[in-house]
């Protein structure tokens, strides 16, 4: 009997804070206002932050507006970037597309070497030309550039700043003992291909019912489990408009009965937090309200079960993870260029905006006097769910930041789950400061 308690694991437990009051629609009345105000908002906070960096960026240069730029003289404006784009879809071209007998072909990416940026302040608009690429932004950007007026009316650009990234909490002192936050997206839980047998392996694997003494010492030092979106996939055939009878209200509801099987058992075992995400049963525009609790009898018994908001910030023994469930980047995809997904995660912290594309092309709900997507605070993990492939990269600030990017892969088409270190330094040292082959062996295949 003695022997038996010696050999029983104990699972490690942090201490958890939840930071999505920021991405809360409770006190919000929409009252038919439109998005400008948003943008407004957004202006006049980046504009003050961008004010404050420029003494030290190019102190010798007057800070001008748009209306009140002279041609041939060298100044600064700060604005709003506006980008022209010959291939973004319009209502108009639905509407011909309804009308004509050969539909228009469905593109991934509307860029176009025609593509030109404008950028804007509540005096005017002045087109832009020179060194500002506008493969690498989108509308929504605030940014501050250097150059001058030409005889033809444009702005040519010298030179870009961005905001950067934004300050970051310390890093808590190294405390000598492990603990894992493991990351998993697109269950997509079902999907007529899904396998529940890959997920049913996964649950296993996570709360100890598997594998040797070695992998259950590994498992009883996961403290947390975050589900980052795409839960469930409903039939399309279902959704279309008419009133279900109770055969197909049951085939509606059985994804989401079965999803709370499995989460109970990792609830029972471990703190849970799950992310809505463009397929859950949760509003369309962002930020995505945490879905609803009745979903899930089962799991949401346990007070180890948070349903969050989409985008998710929380702290874990004060280490700040942040991340979406992957609309934010897959919008970016959709309206400028980088070589990977990774680039696109760095570009938002460097931007200090996680969703710059909202809302002109990403839904999201019109907010009045704030931008809750603005990143005032740097994190040190994050994270993106619903991706092609595990990618994970380490960045650092002017100032000394680090925080770690991680691209969740699909698990239903990859069977793939990504575990980390949640104590800050042991954790990017596993990662691998350039993100590459060390990276990948944080990926866990099941």
């Amino acid at each position: 009997m003695v022997s038996m308690e010696k050999n029983l694991l104990h699972r490690k437990q942090s201490l958890y804070q939840s930071l999505d009051e920021n991405f809360g629609i409770q006190k919000e009345v929409y009252r038919g206002q439109q998005y400008s105000q948003i943008y407004f908002a957004r202006l006049h906070l980046m504009r003050t932050l961008l004010y404050s960096l420029i003494p030290n960026w190019k102190p010798h240069l007057p800070v001008c507006t748009v209306l009140g730029l002279e041609e041939g003289k060298d100044c600064i404006i700060v604005g709003t970037l506006y980008k022209h784009m010959k291939l973004k879809p319009s209502i108009l071209d639905e509407y011909s597309k309804e009308r004509s007998v050969s539909p228009l072909v469905q593109r991934h990416n509307f860029m176009h070497l025609d593509d030109n940026l404008v950028l804007e302040d509540e005096s005017g608009r002045v087109k832009l030309s020179g060194c500002l690429l506008p493969s690498t932004y989108v509308t929504g950007n605030i940014i501050a550039l250097h150059g001058k007026e030409t005889s033809a009316g444009e702005f040519l650009v010298e030179d870009v700043l961005e905001a950067g990234l934004p300050q970051q909490i310390e890093r808590p002192i190294q405390l000598g003992e492990d603990k894992y936050v493991v990351f998993i997206s697109g269950l997509s839980v079902g999907r007529s291909s899904s396998n529940p047998l890959q997920f049913q392996l996964l649950v296993d694997h996570i709360t100890g019912h598997l594998g040797d003494e070695k992998e259950q010492t590994i498992a009883a030092q996961i403290v947390q489990v975050v589900i980052a979106g795409n839960s469930v996939e409903v039939p399309h055939g279902l959704l279309n408009g008419q009133n279900l009878g109770s055969k197909d209200q049951s085939r509606l509801f059985e994804p989401i009965k079965e999803l709370d099987i499995l989460l109970t058992q990792i609830a029972a075992s471990i703190p849970l937090d799950i992310m809505p995400g463009s397929s859950d049963p949760a509003n369309f525009s962002l930020p995505q309200q945490p879905l609803h609790r009745c979903l899930f009898p089962g799991s949401s018994a346990y007070n180890t079960f948070r349903s969050c908001t989409n985008p998710h910030c929380f702290e874990l023994d004060n280490i700040r993870f942040l991340g979406t469930s992957g609309q934010n980047i897959d919008d970016l995809g959709k309206y400028s260029e980088a070589n990977n997904n990774i680039d696109f995660m760095e570009r938002t912290l460097r931007w200090r905006h996680l969703a710059p594309t909202a809302p002109n092309t990403l839904g999201c709900y019109p907010f009045t006097d704030r931008d809750p997507f603005y990143v005032e605070t740097c994190p040190h993990v994050y994270f993106v769910g619903n991706q092609d492939k595990y990618e994970s990269r380490l960045i650092k600030g002017s100032e000394g930041q680090m925080v770690m990017l991680i691209c969740i892969p699909r698990f239903a088409e990859t069977g793939v789950a990504v575990v980390g270190y949640q104590i800050a330094k042991p954790y990017y040292e596993d990662l691998g400061e350039s993100g590459g082959d060390e990276g990948e062996k944080r990926g866990v295949h099941f």
